[in-house]
């Protein structure tokens, strides 16, 4: 597949994307379409808990979504709304999951979907949620990159297990300005820059790479062809 026309800036959930077959003139446009500040924040919540927790769900088949915990954002973070039973976790990703040099890092449009396997949600998703609490205390960009930094030093925050991987096949999912839904896909979390073990982005390779330096790990990609509500996927064009 040609990616000469794809752009991935992967931060703690949110990939973003700047859509193959896109122009030049219509990438600037959207660089420009940025978020310099942060929203208010009921402008990042969903009223309807219950609307929450059925988005997050749809990051996922339901044989997967079905017995995870979910999490919900409020005012002071994120919560648990329903416990799970089988070591999955879903929750809505915000946009400030992206990198902080991202343009949509402020964008209080983004709901991204998302439902980790176990390892991820025992030892990815405190990264997000520690940038959740900062954000919420009203942290600036610079701020919660030495934050993260400094509790990743400190092991303050635990070290990702091996085979940590997410879902994110939702239909609803509005990933960024430019991507907005995109394609259903998987992510797997690998330590460090790993990118060359995995045979990614090279000719004729399914697995696309993202280096996420902020959290220390590269989000390896691989589209699938239906969301998780089984429906079929615009087809990939190479």
């Amino acid at each position: 597949m040609q990616k000469k026309a794809l752009r991935f800036l992967a931060s703690a959930f949110l990939v973003a994307v700047v859509l193959p077959g896109a122009t030049s003139q219509a990438r600037a446009q959207a660089e420009k379409a940025s978020y310099p500040a942060m929203a208010p924040l009921d402008q990042y919540l969903i009223a309807d808990g219950n609307s929450e927790i059925a988005l997050a769900r749809s990051a996922a088949p339901p044989s997967v979504s079905d017995g995870a915990e979910v999490m919900v954002l409020g005012p002071k973070g994120y919560t648990t709304a329903v416990r799970g039973t089988n070591g999955f976790l879903c929750i809505v990703e915000r946009s400030w999951g992206a990198a902080t040099d991202e343009p949509d890092f402020w964008n209080p449009k983004v709901r991204a979907p998302i439902c980790f396997n176990p390892p991820a949600a025992r030892t990815f998703v405190p990264i997000f949620l520690m940038k959740t609490r900062l954000v919420i205390a009203g942290k600036s960009k610079a701020e919660i990159v030495a934050a993260t930094a400094s509790a990743l030093d400190k092991k303050e925050l635990p070290g990702l297990e091996p085979g940590a991987m997410c879902y994110m096949l939702s239909k609803q999912q509005y990933l960024n300005d430019r991507g907005m839904s995109w394609h259903p896909h998987l992510m797997f979390l690998v330590a460090g820059d790993a990118a060359k073990s995995w045979g990614a982005d090279l000719p004729g390779s399914p697995v696309m790479a993202a280096a996420d330096p902020e959290e220390r790990v590269t989000i390896f990609l691989v589209w699938v062809g239906k969301w998780s509500d089984g429906t079929l996927a615009p087809p990939i064009v190479d």
